[in-house]
């Protein structure tokens, strides 16, 4: 447990805050040498991430926080116990496969967490990448959050159909008659799919006049995607 402490401490003054590796300055101007015979002392490090975090921006401790889930791979259930803390002080903001985002709802997390699996898949790349567009505080990208949501239903689409060419409404043609894939479900998602495809410029160029998006739609739509994908893998799952 000590190594572990003093390795991670380290990385955070390092890798967090990029400062020299051999001394931490702490508020008063002092140099603290973090060495002495080969070893790395945890306590200054913390003392300086104790003043710095309750001096900080509100968006820099969620950077912190992202930053340490990132790095604790063996913390089982850190997001969890993060999530309740961020509960209980009532902040607008969850933690989200290992992101900070603006979204506070139990469902609509766990349809997001369900959807992503292989990290390797492309239906899990183009949500994860929709939901790092959707959670970057400094320049979220609502456009192309919703161009990568939608992009994962063309993925799991063509990997249903076997075509990696075919379009979400030819698609979900096919799936409607091999699955039993309802109608108005089938209809609803063309419906969504030509929304992303219209002057807004979501998956083409910019029209002139396209129209701002908002986060209330770039979070819709990647909510409805993972829940859509979840859908579709249970539905082919189960026939």
């Amino acid at each position: 447990m000590g190594a572990a402490r003093t390795y991670f401490s380290q990385l955070v003054w390092t890798d967090f805050f990029h400062q020299r590796v051999d001394r931490v300055s702490n508020y008063g101007g002092t140099k603290i040498h973090l060495f002495e015979e080969g070893k790395f002392y945890f306590k200054p490090v913390y003392d300086y991430v104790e003043v710095w975090f309750f001096n900080c921006e509100w968006y820099e401790k969620f950077d912190f926080i992202e930053f340490i889930l990132e790095q604790a791979i063996q913390c089982s259930g850190l997001g969890e116990k993060i999530n309740i803390a961020l509960e209980n002080e009532m902040s607008a903001y969850r933690v989200v496969d290992d992101s900070i985002v603006q979204i506070t709802s139990e469902v609509e997390i766990a349809e997001i967490e369900n959807a992503l699996g292989n990290e390797n898949d492309p239906i899990n790349l183009h949500l994860t990448t929709a939901l790092e567009y959707l959670a970057n505080r400094d320049k979220p990208d609502y456009r192309n959050s919703i161009k990568e949501s939608i992009s994962a239903i063309e993925s799991i689409c063509q990997k249903i159909t076997g075509d990696d060419k075919a379009t979400v409404g030819k698609a979900l043609a096919k799936i409607e008659k091999q699955y039993s894939l309802h109608v108005s479900l089938k209809s609803s998602f063309s419906t969504l799919y030509g929304y992303t495809s219209d002057a807004s410029g979501i998956r083409h160029a910019l029209a002139d006049q396209a129209k701002e998006i908002s986060f209330e739609e770039a979070k819709f739509m990647l909510v409805v995607c993972c829940a859509f994908v979840n859908y579709l893998k249970n539905l082919t799952i189960k026939n």
